[in-house]
């Protein structure tokens, strides 16, 4: 997957929406005045964002020189260091904020996804992620559920098939809306949200790749692992995971995959500061 190939219109939109016409308090200061920053994190954190935090100092201006102290997916401590930099003091000032937009907010998301990726450590499941992104950071945020240590579900409507209640309806059916998904683009893989365990022997029949266990009980996950063994089909539980305790029980009734929307909805930016010196 290129995260990246977006970079530079994303850093190009948050440098707009926040600079327009220019900065006006930067340009209080001598425009020929030299400084040096550091910026350091107020919390525990594993560190992502390194690409866009480069492009937002070459865009803004190509002459500052970073020097970072670590790179993306290291865990670090409060108080650690993890970039220098050395350039005009007008361009480090106007630079501050947005970089550290990015720096904070995917850091966040691959903190807070490494943190659930541990507590399912050792049993098998697989964390993925959802499309609850930050509407123009799709890619930032996958990046970062990876560099956290999980996976990513799908990009977006245009990767994967992922039937749910509404396109059955539509379709008329689970076996009817799968075997029109593959009929039209069968390289692609085919996913369907199921309700039950009789939707689940529906689906089956049909054989789609995956199955999407939606707000199942403990005990149905266990039945469905169990109807769905040796059929070569992936299930995925999904839904109302809330607690610690729940992905845990969850992670050890067998599924393959759980997906989890807060990876990337509940977003909590890691407190980072930078300070001139």
């Amino acid at each position: 997957m290129d995260y990246f190939h977006e970079l530079t219109q994303t850093v190009n939109r948050a440098l707009d929406e926040d600079i327009r016409t220019g900065d006006v308090t930067a340009s209080l200061i001598d425009p020929e005045k030299k400084a040096h920053a550091k910026i350091i994190t107020r919390q525990p954190a594993v560190v992502c964002g390194r690409p866009w935090v480069d492009e937002v100092l070459r865009q803004v201006d190509a002459r500052i020189s970073p020097q970072w102290h670590i790179k993306d997916g290291d865990q670090v401590q409060t108080g650690a260091l993890l970039l220098e930099l050395t350039g005009k003091a007008r361009s480090l000032l106007t630079a501050e904020r947005t970089a550290l937009n990015f720096l904070q907010l995917l850091s966040g998301t691959a903190t807070r996804t490494n943190t659930y990726v541990q507590m399912i450590e050792g049993t098998g499941a697989t964390l993925l992620d959802t499309r609850k992104t930050i509407p123009g950071l799709r890619l930032a945020q996958k990046y970062a559920v990876k560099t956290g240590g999980a996976e990513n579900h799908r990009i977006g409507l245009f990767d994967a098939f992922l039937i749910k209640e509404n396109h059955i309806e539509a379709a008329g059916s689970i076996t009817a809306a799968i075997k029109t998904a593959r009929q039209l683009q069968g390289d692609l893989r085919v996913e369907v949200e199921v309700e039950s365990l009789e939707q689940l022997s529906e689906a089956i029949m049909a054989t789609p790749d995956w199955i999407m266990l939606d707000n199942f009980t403990l005990g149905d996950m266990r039945k469905a692992v169990d109807i769905a063994s040796n059929t070569g089909i992936k299930l995925e539980a999904s839904g109302g995971i809330e607690t610690s305790a729940e992905l845990k029980k969850i992670a050890s009734t067998g599924v393959n995959y759980i997906s989890i929307g807060a990876l990337t909805k509940h977003n909590e930016a890691i407190d980072l500061s930078m300070r001139l010196q």
